[in-house]
């Protein structure tokens, strides 16, 4: 019988389509197409390509991934276990929706083994490299059911991340080539160890360590050169969910990978805008003090020294014969044997890459004074250390000490306490005492004579200008009154930038020529000496590119004046909420901006000296420099945390409504995850051009941040773009910051992210994100229900208030 016409013609389509070719700028491979020899898939912005390629004089042929500028080597191969052994390899997704390479004989020799069932799959390659397995019409990072990301070969690339993910059970490292000729697998794997503390090895053979980092110190890898924050940030991730690693790039004219060599060496690579070539910055191990243990057990290797391995103080060579040929991997031993009794003390070693995580124990709540007496209580403890450099935590080590080395002053060094007995810390404390004697007696009186009539003058003159306690512990210039009116064309009109409850805003031009902002703090006005001086202590205390800088201050009389850099384009909220000024903020120039925040932000939070929350993030307080990049200006009400404190509590509420998380505004609870709230109400605010206080629509009542949600939950995120963005910006950046924002003004802190996950997730086109829960402060609340609040104007030019609770006395 014959077949039906219409199933004779569904089935010859399914076979033409199946044999057409795959178009040279496709991104995207369908259920029936197929990769052949010679045709390839190009990502979208023409970054990556992936196809089949034989590697240096090989002839096998391997299904590979590589950059379109240098397709000379491969960043990511499918099959290197089970390479090609002629070029009739054919990739296709297969009918049970799987990635499968097939060889000659029509037999698959690789799969993605992908467990997560599609109706309609498609593979498509990435911007940032990643081939993902997904539904054709998903945009959804949740919804890969395969990614190469989860996969890597040799290179690291931005946009990866290094670690695990405990709830697959799933580990990323990176393993390197066997040769450049071969891809199989080779002898070297870098590891992220996520083991008492988190550190990178590269190990050999599967066990044999050769290189290790050191430890997370709680802004870096201890024994790490620091690299440069305007080129590059690691962002460390450690939580019930995951652990791991990731490189964010902040230069957009910059391409960054970081690949495991065939011999064991991880080469930092960089790649300019118009470039083709890369240029190797870093490469680890780089010197012998970078091999593991290269002087032994309780020795210490000294980069760039004749003599490279010194045995601790206390210490001497288990072999001198071996030591005396160079040979210090044999280690050393003590001089003589702890006995735990009374007289022993620590010694301290400065600027070194601490010991091994071999035999240890971790105090996370710990101060340096409680691990010391921990230690000493501990006849087996050999050595402690903090084990955040900011002050926290205390780690203690038992029996030998392995992989000690010396660090560059610019690096993450620590200081190291190793325990000695009495008589061996008998003749340091003599040494020492010999060697003051001699160095200070010639030069002591005259300090003395010169310190003292120093401090005199320094007093006085402060004294008289009326300093208040606490600001001679900055180097802050101090300008007199006479020299700031004359700047400011005696705080004319002409010069006045804005006013508020603290005061004015001039702008002025110091007799260097250099434009100023001074803030000119009323004696009327709500931000007291104290608000001033933690103003003006904090930004002295802060440095990054994305906080507004302090030039000096004036403090005579009454006069409390800070002068600040001069942001000749104003702030945020001058732009993205008028009309005119909106549709000249293009969606680069936002995005941009939204990133420059967060990194300032996260600055304040974890990578500065202090630990800061800085309590009324808005856009009136996002100052904008010549280039439009973003400034956080405004630390008055801004809190330092110590040590481990994660939430303070205030019954003197301050802030601005709208940008106030629900825990601040009800209980007087605030902490990092307070300022990540703001951040998710500026954020929604920078993509809609629209206030989230005063929001208005004329289909409900909601806030911005409840229309947001509704229109994310109907899946109708993008009509929150403002209509004067809709002609540049990106789909997957703009679906991104609406997520994020989301995530971040969540009801509950806990459920917010952090600002290092915030700056990933916003910075990697392939990271997965989370899906949000319902905001708060859903429905818009009227001021008139807040009467319990003193309510004060904020600006002349912006329609928002500040809110104090005054305090009960």
């Amino acid at each position: 019988m014959a077949d039906p016409p219409i199933f004779s013609f569904f089935c010859t389509s399914i076979i033409v389509l199946s044999l057409l070719p795959l178009s040279n700028t496709a991104d995207t491979l369908s259920s029936v197409q197929s990769i052949r020899e010679g045709e390839t898939l190009v990502s979208p912005g023409r970054k990556f390509e992936l196809g089949f390629f034989s590697a240096g004089s090989s002839k096998n042929s391997y299904l590979g991934i590589w950059f379109v500028v240098s397709p000379e080597t491969a960043v990511w191969v499918a099959n290197r276990n089970n390479p090609l052994t002629d070029s009739n390899g054919t990739l296709k997704i297969s009918n049970e929706g799987e990635l499968v390479i097939l060889n000659r004989a029509n037999s698959i020799i690789w799969s993605t083994n992908s467990t997560k069932a599609l109706r309609n799959p498609v593979a498509q390659l990435l911007d940032s490299g990643n081939l993902v397995l997904k539904e054709r019409n998903s945009l959804d990072s949740a919804d890969y059911s395969w990614q190469s990301f989860d996969y890597p070969s040799d290179t690291f690339l931005v946009g990866m991340t290094l670690g695990w993910n405990f709830r697959t059970g799933l580990e990323r490292h990176l393993t390197s080539w066997r040769s450049t000729d071969d891809p199989s697998p080779g002898d070297y794997t870098l590891k992220y160890k996520i083991e008492g503390l988190p550190q990178l090895e590269i190990v050999s053979n599967g066990s044999v360590k050769v290189h290790r980092s050191g430890p997370w110190n709680g802004v870096g890898l201890g024994g790490m050169s620091k690299v440069s924050s305007l080129i590059a940030k690691t962002i460390f991730v450690h939580n019930e969910t995951a652990a791991y690693i990731a490189i964010e790039i902040f230069k957009d004219d910059i391409t960054a990978k970081f690949t495991l060599s065939p011999d064991g060496i991880v080469q930092t690579l960089l790649l300019k805008s118009g470039s083709t070539k890369w240029d190797l910055t870093f490469s680890v191990p780089d010197n012998p003090c970078d091999n593991y243990g290269h002087c032994g057990t309780n020795g210490v290797c000294r980069v760039n020294r004749s003599l490279r391995c010194l045995c601790l103080q206390g210490f001497m060579p288990r072999s001198q014969e071996e030591w005396d040929m160079l040979n210090s991997t044999g280690g050393c031993i003590r001089k003589v044997p702890l006995n735990c009794s009374r007289g022993e003390g620590f010694m301290k070693l400065s600027h070194v890459k601490l010991p091994d995580l071999i035999d240890f124990q971790l105090f996370k709540s710990m101060n340096l004074k409680e691990c010391k007496v921990e230690c000493l209580k501990n006849c087996s403890c050999m050595a402690y250390a903090n084990s955040d450099v900011r002050g926290a935590g205390c780690l203690m080590w038992f029996g030998d000490l392995i992989d000690i080395k010396e660090i560059d002053i610019g690096g993450y060094g620590q200081y190291l306490f190793v325990r000695l007995p009495a008589s061996e810390l008998g003749s340091i404390r003599s040494l020492s005492k010999k060697l003051v004697t001699i160095t200070m007696a010639s030069a002591i009186s005259g300090l003395l004579i010169v310190g003292t009539a120093l401090s005199i003058i320094w007093k006085r003159r402060m004294k008289s200008r009326g300093l208040p306690s606490g600001m001679d512990d900055i180097d802050l210039p101090l300008y007199d009154f006479a020299t700031v009116a004359a700047a400011t064309n005696h705080f004319s009109q002409t010069n006045k930038l804005g006013a508020g409850g603290f005061g004015s805003v001039y702008k002025g031009i110091l007799s260097t020529g250099q434009e100023v902002a001074v803030k000119r703090l009323s004696k009327y006005s709500g931000q007291g000496p104290d608000e001033f001086m933690n103003e003006a202590l904090l930004i002295a205390k802060l440095q990054h590119r994305n906080l507004v800088g302090l030039v000096g201050c004036c403090i005579e009389g009454e006069e409390r004046m800070l002068i600040y850099e001069y942001m000749p384009n104003k702030s945020l909220d001058y732009f993205i909420f008028e009309n005119d000024r909106s549709s000249s903020l293009a969606w680069k120039r936002r995005f941009d901006i939204v990133l420059g925040i967060t990194r300032g932000l996260l600055y304040l939070h974890r990578d500065s000296k202090l630990k800061v929350i800085h309590r009324d993030l808005k856009t009136s307080n996002i100052l904008l420099d010549a280039d439009m990049n973003p400034k956080i200006s405004d630390f008055g009400l801004a809190r330092i945390f110590r040590g481990d404190d994660t939430e303070a509590e205030t019954r003197r509420i301050v802030g601005t409504y709208g940008y106030m998380s629900p825990e601040y505004v009800i209980d007087g609870k605030f902490s990092v995850k307070s300022d990540v709230f703001s951040f998710g109400v500026l954020l929604l605010e920078i993509v809609s051009s629209k206030r989230n206080r005063g929001f208005q629509h004329p289909d409900h009542h909601h806030t911005l941040l409840g229309h947001a949600w509704l229109l994310w939950r109907a899946g109708r995120a993008m009509e929150l773009i403002d209509e004067f963005e809709r002609a540049s910006f990106v789909v997957s950046q703009a679906e991104r910051c609406i997520q994020v924002g989301l995530l971040c003004v969540q009801k509950f802190p806990e459920d917010r992210p952090t600002m290092s996950s915030v700056v990933f997730m916003l910075a990697n086109e392939g990271a997965t994100l989370p899906l949000p829960k319902e905001p708060s402060f859903f429905i818009e609340r009227n001021s008139d229900t807040s009467c319990a609040y003193f309510v004060k104007e904020e600006s002349n030019t912006c329609n928002v208030v500040t809110v104090t609770l005054p305090e009960g006395r």
